[in-house]
């Protein structure tokens, strides 16, 4: 008799081999439902809609999108650090470029004034000496002293800027810094007592005139001749100061319209009658656009190689301390 699929059997069908023990024969993954089988795939099956389990819960999910979205914002940081960092290497790299380069040309043209001065001191001796009372106060020695100065400060300059040394660019921010108050102490001084250094000038240099073409005094001799013969000039305020110096009607032969020997015992209408200090005066002013022009950029210059200057040193101070 032939028995109906709905009555129970004692047999059944060996299990397959993707079957667990738990699990009914050949349905591992799938399960009885209206005489049907049914696929029933894990939870992270690809393509397939699953059931969240208890890792894929909207909160995990949250969290896990705030993760990603605080390491892209930390990556994004760390890309502009790295950029601005960049950018400040870059812009120190030029700074020192730019400082060894123009301490360089300081030093250079420092050496250039130092050996002109030299060559005056030796082959001329003091040469362009007004004054009586400041005999050292020539050209030569003045360009010996300006050469030295511009030639230790650009050198320091230099060697501070490739070293990196704070002491050495300490040292030429102060030197610089003091001579640049001294300049600006010196250009007020001047403008404030000017009618007494006016006063004084033309009293030293009437006394200097004593000594023309005396034995020792070549330089102050020579300088005469020349400021006379350039600015056709006699005399420091009028060509009657030689008057006291020969004891006599006559002038040196520079202040003749014509030069001859012996020209300044001749008729003093054939003299220079301008005075030299205000020739010299009028010729300062006349060039007093280019004279502040000049100024203008020394001052320039220094106040960009102090800036420059403390601004490495700055730099060398965090690096130190951030390597300490």
């Amino acid at each position: 008799m032939r028995r109906s699929s709905t009555d129970e059997t004692p047999y059944r069908r060996s299990p397959s081999l993707d079957s667990k023990p738990d699990t009914p024969p050949f349905t591992s993954g799938f399960h009885r439902f209206s005489g049907e089988f049914e696929y029933k795939r894990p939870p992270f099956a690809f393509g397939f809609h699953t059931t969240k389990g208890p890792q894929t819960s909207k909160g995990r999910y949250a969290q896990g999108k705030k993760y990603v979205v605080f390491y892209l914002d930390l990556s994004f940081i760390f890309l502009l650090e790295l950029r601005r960092c960049r950018m400040a290497e870059g812009c120190m790299m030029a700074l020192r470029y730019g400082m060894v380069f123009f301490n360089l040309l300081f030093w250079l043209g420092g050496c250039g004034i130092l050996g002109v001065g030299v060559w005056l001191s030796v082959t001329q001796g003091n040469f362009a000496t007004l004054s009586s009372s400041l005999p050292s106060l020539s050209a030569a020695n003045l360009l010996i002293a300006v050469g030295t100065i511009i030639m230790v400060i650009g050198c320091l300059g230099c060697v501070g800027a490739v070293k990196e040394s704070r002491p050495i660019l300490l040292t030429f921010f102060i030197l610089l810094l003091l001579i640049f108050f001294l300049e600006i102490l010196s250009i007020m001084l001047f403008f404030i007592y000017q009618d007494e250094i006016d006063e004084y000038a033309q009293r030293d240099l009437k006394k200097g005139l004593q000594l023309f073409g005396t034995e020792g005094n070549v330089g102050l001799t020579n300088a005469w001749m020349i400021v006379q013969t350039d600015f056709r000039c006699c005399g420091v305020t009028n060509h009657t100061d030689w008057f006291e110096v020969y004891n006599a009607t006559r002038v040196p032969d520079s202040c003749c319209l014509e030069y001859s020997d012996n020209c300044g015992l001749d008729n003093p209408g054939t003299w220079w009658t301008a005075p030299c200090y205000e020739r010299v005066k009028d010729w300062l002013n006349e060039n007093l656009v280019a004279l502040w022009i000049f100024a203008l950029c020394t001052a320039l210059t220094q106040i960009l190689g102090l800036v420059f200057s403390m601004t490495m040193f700055c730099q060398a101070v965090k690096v130190e301390t951030f390597y300490a």
